[in-house]
């Protein structure tokens, strides 16, 4: 089959379309709840809108770069604050991701022929747009989410930049790879890539053009002078450039060799094996991949990694004269090279390995991989109908397995973990809870939140525990301030009781030692439960 531009055009919105669905459909209520990290940041975002406190980076809770920050205080201007206001921004990158692995992919493989870089560009866009793994960041307030969309499109302005030699895309590539160092750490590792891509070329090209060493050096600058700020601020305060990696880092064990190994296996095996067991960032210990498109995987990594050596034995490591990836070693020693260069971030870690959060740089490149492998697969087999029933049978078979892996993901991302009572937990709906039976009290009434629960300090380091940011933030997200009074369990004796007002103490977690302190310090009152909450109500 043909694929025209006309059939690639209508295909990739019909994609564009079911990415949307996937990650905008009861968007407000799965997950349910808000974790305190999410909820950290939309208070962040409302501090920047009420008091104009922008920051580079956001040191409290083991430290945030600040664009998704400052995404979210843009959500909130035009939309109001609320929970959908912060869970609207990974959304639309989520969505945007999906179109631009489209064109990444396309452009990766155009040196096949039109109609295979179509065909693998459209495979790996619809994998992506019902991925499990993609929706779920897709759809969770966490800045992570900004490293597929700035590395896919990073990447395709870069190698058309190279194929078409027009300085208009070797800036608007810099501009991506300059903000992604706004985003999470993992980000980082993607100068080693670029290093592995710009070297050789700018060796080769030196000899043959000159133009392509002046473009690439706009490239570096706009890449430079668009991460120049934050790179002064870690400059300044390395402490805070190295954060939360430091404590989770294999180099921090007795036996880092056998933690990197052990790293490794494990995150290798989480695309078709065991994946992510934390709930929130996966249907835990399943792998990240469905198994029709794990193997689809399996097959284009193996035909990476077959025509990289191939080219190794025919042509030692040489780079095309032609820009872009120019197929053999361009493209499949790019997959492979990103594929484990974003590893990485997980394979250099311990805790809680695999971990699909910490390696979500490796997203786009699994599904292009997975398009490049039922691309190749799909070629083959069709070779076995020969006439014009058996291929109408064919295309039917696919039909029904696109629609049945669809199927497949939305059940499970909806219903088989949207509503298990370990997705509630991990995202802390408890504290949605609290948070709204506060909204639903009178202004005279004392209202006193005891956070009972451990967490990193809020703002660092004597501040509340960060599980409280939940509640917080509903409660600011609805009267634009805080009405409550957040205390650790500790600092009891600082409630002031007026009877006359009348008064509610709120554990955020059940806690029966706790709760008989309270009553023994303010008796007169009771306990209620609601929604899952034990309230103790003095009037």
């Amino acid at each position: 089959m043909v694929i025209s531009k006309r059939k690639a055009i209508i295909s990739l919105l019909v994609i564009l379309v079911i990415a949307t669905f996937f990650r905008l459909w009861q968007l407000d209520l799965v997950p349910p709840g808000l974790y305190p990290d999410e909820a950290l940041n939309g208070n962040d975002a409302l501090d920047l809108l009420q008091e104009g406190k922008f920051k580079l980076f956001y040191p409290e809770n083991n430290g945030r770069e600040g664009l998704f920050v400052w995404l979210i205080a843009l959500s909130f201007s035009i939309f109001g604050a609320s929970v959908w206001a912060i869970k609207i921004v990974p959304a639309i990158f989520g969505i945007l991701t999906v179109l631009g692995v489209y064109f990444l992919a396309k452009e990766l493989f155009r040196k096949c022929n039109e109609n295979c870089s179509r065909c693998i560009g459209l495979l790996a866009s619809f994998f992506l747009a019902i991925s499990f793994w993609h929706i779920n960041f897709s759809r969770i307030g966490f800045r992570a989410i900004l490293v597929p969309f700035l590395l896919v499109f990073g990447f395709y302005f870069l190698f058309r930049g190279l194929r078409t030699k027009k300085a208009l895309q070797f800036i608007a590539s810099g501009i991506f790879f300059g903000l992604g160092f706004y985003t999470y750490i993992s980000y980082r590792f993607v100068v080693l890539l670029l290093a592995i891509i710009l070297i050789p070329k700018i060796y080769k090209k030196r000899k043959l053009q000159r133009k392509y060493l002046s473009l690439i050096s706009l490239f570096l600058i706009f890449t430079f002078l668009v991460a120049l700020p934050i790179g002064i601020y870690f400059l300044q305060n390395p402490q805070d450039f190295f954060g939360r990696a430091a404590g989770v880092s294999v180099f921090a064990q007795e036996n880092p060799i056998y933690e990197i190994g052990k790293s490794l296996i494990l995150h290798l095996g989480m695309f078709n094996f065991y994946g992510d067991g934390n709930w929130r960032h996966n249907f835990a210990g399943s792998p990240v991949l469905l198994w029709p498109i794990g193997i689809f995987f399996l097959i284009g990594l193996v035909l990476s990694i077959k025509e990289l050596i191939s080219v190794i034995k025919k042509k030692g490591f040489r780079f095309s004269a032609e820009g872009g990836p120019a197929g053999g070693w361009h493209t499949s020693g790019f997959l492979i090279a990103w594929f484990l260069i974003m590893l990485l971030p997980g394979i250099l870690s311990y805790e809680g390995i695999p971990h699909a959060l910490r390696v979500i740089g490796v997203i786009p490149v699994a599904y292009i991989l997975a398009g490049l492998g039922a691309c190749w697969l799909f070629r083959k087999t069709k070779c076995f109908f020969k006439t014009k029933n058996q291929v109408i049978a064919f295309y039917l078979c696919l039909s029904v397995l696109f629609l049945a892996i669809s199927c497949s993901q939305f059940n499970k991302y909806f219903y088989q973990w949207g509503k298990r009572p370990e997705t509630e937990g991990a995202f802390s709906k408890n504290y949605v809870e609290v948070g709204n039976y506060l909204n639903s009290l009178p202004d005279d009434i004392e209202k006193y939140v005891i956070v009972n629960q451990a967490g990193v300090p809020v703002p660092w380091p004597d501040g509340i525990p960060v599980p409280a940011q939940t509640p917080m933030f509903i409660e600011k997200a609805k009267f634009g301030q805080i009405r409550s009074i957040y205390l650790l369990p500790e600092n009891l004796n600082q409630i002031k009781i007026d009877k006359e007002k009348g008064a509610v103490i709120v554990p955020l977690q059940y806690d029966e030692d706790l709760l008989l302190k309270i009553v023994i310090f303010f008796p007169g009152g009771k306990f209620q439960e609601k929604n899952g909450n034990w309230i103790y109500e003095i009037y």
